[in-house]
């Protein structure tokens, strides 16, 4: 992996140095490599070789090393002096490479290293600020030295163990050719693109030992050797297990924070141990452990190069790319998409960084538009589709009379008045309603539906999930609500929208593909779509913010429901209806003044939440925690469990049942073997050979050829290939469950008697047996359900993600937000989240002015139209039908006088689109 350390000062850097740089005062005598000068930036002032401390403290100080002058016009105490980016190794590559006899391993890394930093130095850049401009301009040198080490710093007492990284510390300083002197780097873009260059490092790497011999497993974020036992890998993580350890014990998630984290918990350097007394350590380690598990262990492996059972080419790889990341979003920087690309590379050595990237700069397929230093990128099928959804909607605009010449009374007021006037007199086919959180949309459907239904039309209710519809619709009167999933799926309930009327709750969460789906079928039935829902809220995890996109670039005129009546506080009511609108610093403003953003002490943060959360239900009043992210998610739930039981607010008897966590992959994953393990779990949506849908099949076995699945009666079939729609991939754990436990259903199902149970309802235990059978009540419908303890789809309920929580409602709403969040922080998340209240929320975080920050971010998944808007549409399309030969039959003649004479303009972000590499 690679992570970036800003040095704020002078000072800062040459203690830096002093304490995890230098050789000369390392904590083992021999291991540590001495620094060397790199950087284009090096050569054009004339300084090379090794380094020394004078040297480096001279270029903290702004000072040229030879001359005594300074380097550039700004020297001040406090500013940035440079970055340290340092790169790490494997683990199974740093015990290799300490246990060999030679040092291939070492010269692999560091090749791998210096493509990388030249990578990094080519996309330097300065800002630019004369003559009232402010800009930035590529520079593309940097000044560099770069130490490696072989060890990790020490855990308590004992010695260091194997781990090869390199720090390379970058000064801020480069050359701007136009200005013709030495200015400080602006290192914002380097920073955000760090998992791109991360990602080349690993697949450079793990190429270069392809070619001396080994092996490569891919795994989650990088890749290990194979032949090296997982055992003993394990067993060298001690400083990495050290970190984990504090990190969970203080709620630390956020990447940056791990970082310091390490710096913070760093034990005390060690003298006198030479790197033979080391390697005579570690080997005694490994044959201890070996001994203990009744065996020996070597794990010095080099292979003569495996024959690859499947040949990569840089095709299948951008393929695979493409497929992965625009299954989710319709736009994507071009440097994630080749970041997945080279990732998909890794353990194919016959596939380069540079072909992948070759390949990739060729597609023909691509449009890239050049977007605020950034390169953003989407395919022409991607475009065409949101462009047929559009055209869809606009095509039956004006074509059908309004339901009532007439109006008749209606018992609704202000908006919600406004929005049932506009359906019932609209003469468009498509029409939409939004309404924010807590506006009352439900009611104004309650009302709605029986107007539509006395002028003899029948009304049809849909939504995208099965706890909207099934559930909460129902629940609400709307008693044949369904999924949109079985209304595209069943022929008969389509048929029975002739002429009639469909409406379409929590519509914001549709993508592109259901919408145009919906679209056509309405039109083809001569029905009407009425789509209700909130576009600030959350999407849908699919591609495409289908509702948002007919709305702003469709074009179709819309009914707003904005009064907010869900909140009882005024002042909790207007914040709300400031985030609906993107106000967050007025919402923040009136947060505070109601005391709900509360400072918590990061080494206890979720002590204070945990009090209150138990002081509200004691009250009997209903509450929900809410966090950003799954991990946050699990922490503050099992905090609040710990709490529960000692409060004895939980049954005394707990019963182990199993847990079953989707893995939520792409389709694209799915069609790769190397995301498979043994032991997890797939089950099935659709009957297939030999498979019944609803079943439940084991992973047994995962390679090239194929995956072996078996299932409870010891059945073995191969899993079939060009099936991933048809099941999903769980990871199996165990969770624990007693009386009065709060749980929530992960997977649409039945119980032990066939009642079905829809994903996201939200339970109570009322009793656990020991012969495994789950006593459930519905908390909102008092409904009873009984589960057996292998049922798998459900988890702990006390804290949710905001995904989760969307379409809930509480008296009283708890936010965990800690720094840790942040990046998973947006103005949707915060939203939805301080909206689920009634009567109050709180939100607790150890940095609000940063929380604002991250929350003040729109979190719209940009479109392909709008990508492309600032170029001529009929131009892109022009040039895709041209590119497919068939403009004739497309093109009217005006449109083909308009191309011969040149005046649609190429699109030239396509045809001059170079990488940034």
């Amino acid at each position: 992996m690679i992570r970036m350390i800003q040095s704020s000062s002078a000072a800062h850097a040459k203690a830096y140095f002093r304490d995890a740089l230098s050789k000369s005062d390392y904590y083992v005598d021999d291991q540590e490599l001495q620094g060397k000068i790199q950087g284009l930036l090096a050569k054009r002032i004339g300084i090379k070789g090794q380094v020394t401390k004078d040297l480096f403290n001279d270029l903290c100080d702004n000072i040229h090393p030879q001359t005594g002058k300074p380097l550039s016009p700004r020297t001040k105490d406090d500013r940035t002096v440079g970055y340290d980016i340092n790169f790490h190794c494997p683990k199974s590559v740093s015990i290799l490479h300490v246990l060999s006899k030679d040092e291939h391993i070492l010269v692999a890394f560091e090749k791998s290293v210096t493509e990388t930093m030249q990578d990094i130095e080519q996309d330097s850049k300065t800002r630019v600020r004369t003559k009232g401009r402010d800009e930035e301009r590529a520079t593309g040198e940097l000044l560099w030295v770069d130490f490696t080490h072989q060890t990790a710093r020490p855990v308590d007492e004992s010695m260091p163990d194997p781990h090869l990284h390199a720090h390379c510390f970058v000064f801020n300083i480069t050359w701007d050719e136009e200005e013709k002197r030495l200015k400080a780097c602006q290192f914002r873009d380097i920073k955000r693109e760090m998992p791109y260059y991360q990602v080349r490092f690993q697949k450079r790497l793990a190429d270069n030992l392809i070619k001396e011999g080994y092996q490569i497993r891919p795994t989650k974020t990088s890749f290990e050797v194979v032949g090296v036992p997982q055992r003993v890998i394990d067993l060298f993580s001690k400083r990495t297990d050290e970190i984990g350890r504090v990190a969970r014990e203080k709620g630390i998630t956020d990447a940056r924070e791990l970082d310091g984290l390490g710096a913070r918990t760093r034990s005390k350097k060690q003298k006198g141990h030479s790197m033979e007394e080391l390697k005579e350590e570690w080997r005694r380690q490994i044959h201890e452990q070996a001994v203990k598990e009744g065996g020996t262990e070597n794990p010095i492996v080099r292979y003569a190069p495996k024959k690859e059972e499947k040949l990569l080419s840089p095709s299948i790889c951008v393929d695979y790319a493409l497929q992965h990341c625009f299954e989710r979003a319709s736009v994507y920087q071009d440097r994630r998409l080749l970041a997945t690309a080279y990732r998909y590379g890794i353990g194919h050595a016959a596939v380069s960084v540079e072909a992948i990237t070759e390949h990739f700069k060729q597609e023909d397929s691509l449009i890239h538009v050049k977007e605020k230093g950034k390169v953003m990128t989407t395919t022409r099928q991607v475009l065409s589709e949101e462009q047929r959804m559009v055209r869809l909607a606009q095509q039956g605009q004006g074509k059908l009379w309004p339901l009532y010449q007439k109006l008749p009374e209606i018992k609704a007021t202000g908006q919600q008045k406004d929005a049932i006037v506009h359906i019932l007199n609209t003469t468009h086919r498509v029409s939409i309603v939004t309404g924010k959180a807590g506006t009352g949309k439900t009611s104004t459907l309650q009302e709605l539906v029986p107007l539509i239904e006395q002028t003899g039309k029948t009304v049809t209710m849909v939504a995208p999930s099965a706890e909207a519809s099934r559930g909460m619709l129902r629940q609400e009167g709307f008693r044949g609500a369904e999924t949109v999933a079985k209304l595209l799926a069943d022929k008969k309930m389509q048929e029975k929208l002739l002429g009639q009327v469909l409406i379409v709750e929590e519509a914001g969460m549709l993508g592109t593909k259901d919408m145009s789906a919906l679209l056509e079928l309405t039109n083809n039935q001569n029905a009407r779509l009425i789509l209700v829902g909130d576009t600030r809220q959350h999407a849908s995890v699919v591609r495409g913010d289908a509702l948002r996109i007919l709305n702003t670039v469709g074009g179709i005129k819309t009914a707003e429901i904005s009064k907010v009546y869900r909140e009882r506080n005024e002042n909790y009511k207007k914040a709300v209806e400031d985030l609906s609108i993107g106000n967050v610093p007025g919402a923040f403003e009136k947060l505070d003044e109601l005391g709900a953003i509360q400072s918590i002490d990061p080494m206890k943060p979720y002590e204070t939440l945990v009090s209150d959360y138990l002081e509200t239900i004691k009250n009997k009043k209903t509450a929900l925690v809410i966090s950003p992210t799954h991990q946050q998610s699990d922490e503050v739930t099992d905090t609040i469990r710990k709490k529960l039981r000692a409060s004895g607010l939980l049954g005394k008897r707990e019963l182990a049942v199993s847990r079953l966590q989707n893995m939520n992959l792409t389709e694209a994953q799915k069609s790769d073997w190397r995301n498979f393990k043994e032991g997890q779990v797939i089950q099935f949506n659709q009957n297939l050979k030999n498979i019944a849908r609803g079943s439940v099949w084991t992973i047994t076995q995962s390679t090239a050829r194929g995956t072996l699945i078996q299932n409870e009666d010891k059945q073995i079939v191969e899993l079939p290939k060009d099936c991933s729609k048809d099941y999903e991939l769980y990871e199996k754990s165990m969770i624990s469950l007693a009386k009065n436990d709060v749980i929530r259903i992960t997977r649409n199902g039945f119980d032990e008697q066939k009642n079905r149970l829809n994903n996201g309802q939200m339970m109570q235990v009322l009793k656990v047996s020991k012969d495994g059978k789950i006593k459930l009540r519905n908390i909102v419908s008092k409904a009873e359900y009984e589960l057996d303890k292998d049922f798998g789809h459900l988890t702990h309920a006390y804290c949710i993600t905001s995904h989760a929580s969307q379409g809930k409602t509480v008296d009283e709403v708890f936010i965990a937000q800690p720094a840790a969040t942040f990046p998973a922080t947006d103005a949707k998340q915060f939203y939805v989240s301080v909206s689920r209240g009634r009567e109050r929320v709180r939100i607790y975080t150890d940095d609000k002015a940063q929380l604002m920050d991250y929350a003040s971010q729109l979190g719209d998944r940009q479109s392909a139209i709008e990508l492309v808007r600032r170029k001529t549409l009929d131009a892109v399309i022009i040039e895709q039908h041209i590119r497919e030969k068939s403009s004739k039959d497309v093109l009217s003649p005006n449109q083909r006088n308009k191309v011969k004479e040149n005046k649609y303009p190429r699109s030239k972000p396509d045809r001059d689109y170079e990488p940034r590499i």
